[in-house]
């Protein structure tokens, strides 16, 4: 076998073994109205978006990159580019939440979202941004709820925080969020969201 034939072979064996390990990303069902938003939603396994973030509370800030993955109940998502900070990672599996910061420390978060403000002056709604990222209010949590002649939500009222989705767009082959806001009295948050990925494995 030449080298040439054997690099190629390597190449495909590594393309194919690569793509064994990448979940197809799927259609959602067809969504109708505000039920069945809420239905299809709110049952939704795993899931990607990835986007932007700007977060605003008091005197700190930052701009950066935000990527969000869900399996189950465990999420894992990325925050790049707060100034002096760097990139930081928080995960959490329905029980405890981790933070990695720049230089790859773990920490174990007691209060997620209080634990960010105190470390970092800013904080991100962790607990219930699953559900507000596609749409729709955690099911934990007593919710006021506006929606549209669609059947998309327009404004929720959570756990003191006021939501807004000001734009929708496609994803999954469905109206979904791409620009929302999430605002307490301490902190303004708003993401636009680039992409959606939505897979069945």
């Amino acid at each position: 076998m030449s080298p040439r034939t054997g690099l190629a072979l390597l190449s495909a064996a590594l393309l194919l073994a690569g793509c064994a390990t990448v979940p197809e990303n799927v259609p959602l069902p067809a969504i109708d109205s505000w039920d069945t938003r809420t239905a299809v939603l709110g049952d939704l396994k795993d899931w990607q978006f990835r986007g932007r973030i700007a977060v605003k509370a008091g005197e700190e800030g930052f701009n950066g990159k935000f990527n969000w993955s869900q399996n189950g109940d465990a999420f894992d998502a990325t925050v790049g580019g707060p100034l002096g900070v760097g990139t930081v990672r928080i995960e959490g599996d329905g029980r405890t939440v981790v933070l990695t910061d720049k230089d790859g420390v773990e920490t174990v978060l007691q209060n997620a979202e209080l634990e960010l403000r105190y470390r970092y002056g800013w904080t991100i709604p962790v607990a219930s941004l699953r559900y507000w990222a596609l749409g729709i209010p955690d099911p934990s949590e007593p919710a006021v709820t506006e929606v549209d002649d669609d059947g998309r939500l327009v404004r929720l009222e959570q756990r003191g925080w006021l939501v807004q989705i000001s734009r929708y767009r496609d994803g999954g082959g469905q109206q979904m969020p791409r620009i929302l806001s999430a605002t307490n009295p301490d902190t303004r948050v708003r993401m636009v969201i680039d992409r959606w990925l939505f897979f069945d494995r």
